[in-house]
């Protein structure tokens, strides 16, 4: 009683089209101008910024790490580990590095995971990669003073599903102090019905063991704090996908705030974190307060 019925089936392939939903552009032209702020904000940072690119946490092709230093380390320092978007079947690591510019000048390491993406990949696989992933940083590089966790879009999904992992088959504990979900999508059931499961070939058991609402764990006194961010032109579903998700981690004792964002869309929520005065730049530079 008092939940608004899901969209119907016809209508699912709009509501996770967000290119259908900018204001700003048209559908190919707003993917194609994402593309290219993704990539120019990270060549910029690859330029500006000491960086040990390709690390190798797993054997696979992309199973690498693109780590973004501060220019002057004290000891320890923060790492902002960023997961990228792309629905889970394009773009890269290679393009995840727009965001470091602003937040090393802070003082904070910045490191982009790459992962299988289908077809090659399998949403299990995926999932598993960015738990190991972040299971090596945390072995290699003992200066690390706390993670925080970014993903946007499909890497919100991924984010949200490392706050739900059993370390204890890692052998390693990560002190993820705060996480920044973007746009996120958190109930993967209603993809089963559109073109992205095409690629993803996703059962309903794999969506369902891999949907962070249907594996929300109880918060422990250490939890992160979560900050679930959506942009006013992301469509009603994926609106609705963080509003939900945020009211599962809070009944469940979680410390979560849910931002929503006017005047941005899908993509450029998450472009403007090569931004210094950017919101979730902010946020991401102080994140133990400002969460």
């Amino acid at each position: 009683p008092g939940v608004k019925p899901r969209a119907l089936p016809q209508a699912l392939e709009q509501q996770y089209s967000p290119s259908r939903w900018s204001p700003r552009l048209g559908r190919d032209a707003v993917i194609e101008a994402h593309l290219e702020a993704l990539a120019a904000g990270t060549q910029r940072a690859r330029a500006e910024v000491q960086t040990t690119l390709h690390v190798p946490y797993g054997d696979g092709d992309r199973e690498k790490l693109d780590i973004y230093f501060p220019a002057e380390p004290s000891g320890a320092f923060p790492v902002l580990v960023y997961i990228h978007g792309g629905y889970w079947q394009c773009l890269s690591k290679d393009e995840s590095g727009f965001a470091a510019p602003p937040l090393v000048s802070q003082g904070v390491a910045v490191v982009a995971v790459g992962y299988d993406i289908a077809p090659e990949g399998h949403m299990d696989a995926m999932v598993l990669q960015v738990r190991r992933s972040l299971a090596f940083l945390v072995r290699q590089y003992s200066g690390i003073r706390g993670v925080y966790l970014c993903g946007h879009s499909a890497g919100a999904h991924l984010a949200a599903m490392v706050l739900a992992t059993d370390w204890t088959e890692y052998g390693v504990t990560p002190d993820i102090k705060g996480t920044v979900l973007v746009s996120g999508v958190y109930d993967l059931e209603p993809i089963l019905h559109t073109y992205v499961n095409d690629v993803l070939n996703m059962s309903q058991e794999v969506a369902q063991r891999n949907s962070p609402m249907l594996c929300v764990p109880p918060a422990v006194p250490t939890s992160c704090e979560v900050l679930v961010a959506v942009a006013q032109h992301d469509s009603p579903e994926f609106r609705k996908q963080s509003q939900e998700y945020s009211q599962a981690l809070r009944a469940a004792g979680w410390s979560v705030s849910l931002l929503d964002l006017a005047g941005v869309d899908h993509f450029d929520i998450i472009e403007k974190l090569s931004e210094e005065s950017y919101v979730l730049t902010q946020v991401e530079e102080e994140p133990p307060s400002t969460l």
